[in-house]
């Protein structure tokens, strides 16, 4: 088991969640000591702890234990965020008519039955 991937994908979920690190200790019932040796992988957690963190974070275990695609809305919504605050406005102005138009591109090349146009591009 490699605990330091999921202490990773544990961060990933804390941050898409916008909490500290102290605020999930809290949430979970453990120091934040403790928190932040479970994200950078230097202890192993306890079956109990595990499931308080995923619980805490409104998750499935699975998704703390093993590589998903990324389909995960919250955390792909809080990658996003990261992105945008990093921007200027002007930025963010151009960067929503880029999403906007793929978008659009997305829905006229997406069959009904879900199939994609694009038999040999794995999006």
């Amino acid at each position: 088991m490699d605990y330091y991937k999921i202490g990773q994908r544990i961060r990933k979920f804390r941050k898409a969640y916008n909490l500290s690190q102290e605020q999930l200790a809290e949430k979970v019932g453990i120091s934040a000591t403790h928190m932040s040796h479970i994200e950078t992988g230097n202890t192993k957690l306890s079956l109990p702890v595990f499931i308080h963190i995923a619980d805490a974070l409104c998750v499935q275990t699975d998704e703390l234990l093993y590589d998903f695609p990324k389909n995960n809305k919250t955390i792909m919504k809080g990658e996003l965020a990261e992105i945008l605050n990093s921007c200027s406005v002007q930025d963010m102005y151009i960067l929503v008519d880029v999403v906007k138009a793929v978008k659009v591109s997305l829905d006229k090349h997406h069959n009904p039955d879900g199939r994609k146009d694009f038999p040999n591009i794995d999006f």
